[in-house]
């Protein structure tokens, strides 16, 4: 059993996946939910939600996406290396985590507790953070590879039609996962007195 501080050493941002997963689909929508659901958030607002995408799923996710980059790339040499970086580090993974924030939720945040509302945007933005954290620990503690990715908001309508997503559902991030076919490069550090202090 790992401890907290060695799972997080454990947790890296993998860019070659495969399908070689051990979990099957209701497992892993399983380890999605209990971790977001056991995630905390402001009031206990729940705003983070989730769609786990495997099978047809996932790959309609990543032609869908590879679609609308193909409308703004520059060149035809930049669509290439875009295609051999979504199909070589993210469609080539076992599924994908979507990961959307309620707007209606926060918005209702901001109705009730006016005194807070300038306040509710960042915190729904931490609420987030915190969400696909925990499952991406949790990914990492199955032996499961990530990494977190952001086409939005260029994917965002195609995504709410092809996956039936509601209106206030936001789109923040996609999360590509599956075996690891090669580890990380090696982590760097900041110096820590660059980062952090302490008094006493």
């Amino acid at each position: 059993m790992s401890t907290f501080n060695e799972l997080q050493a454990k947790r890296r941002s993998i860019y070659a996946l495969g399908k070689e997963v051990n979990k099957t689909d209701e497992e892993l929508f399983n380890l999605v939910k209990t971790s977001v659901k056991n995630s905390p958030s402001p009031f206990n607002s729940q705003s983070v939600q989730a769609v786990l995408l495997t099978g047809a799923s996932h790959e309609k996710l990543w032609e869908m996406t590879l679609t609308a980059l193909k409308e703004v790339s520059p060149s035809e040499e930049a669509f290439a290396a875009t295609t051999a970086k979504v199909k070589g580090a993210f469609q080539s993974g076992y599924g994908t985590v979507l990961y959307f924030t309620d707007r209606k939720i926060v918005d209702g945040l901001k109705e009730q507790a006016p005194l807070y509302a300038d306040n509710f945007d960042d915190w729904a933005e931490e609420a987030m953070g915190i969400g696909l954290y925990s499952v991406w620990m949790a990914l990492a503690e199955a032996g499961i590879g990530a990494s977190l990715q952001h086409y939005n908001p260029l994917i965002d309508e195609a995504v709410k039609e092809a996956f039936n997503i509601p209106d206030s559902w936001v789109l923040r991030g996609q999360m590509p996962f599956g075996s690891i076919e090669a580890p990380a490069d090696e982590k760097t550090y900041l110096a820590d007195d660059a980062r952090f202090k302490l008094f006493q």
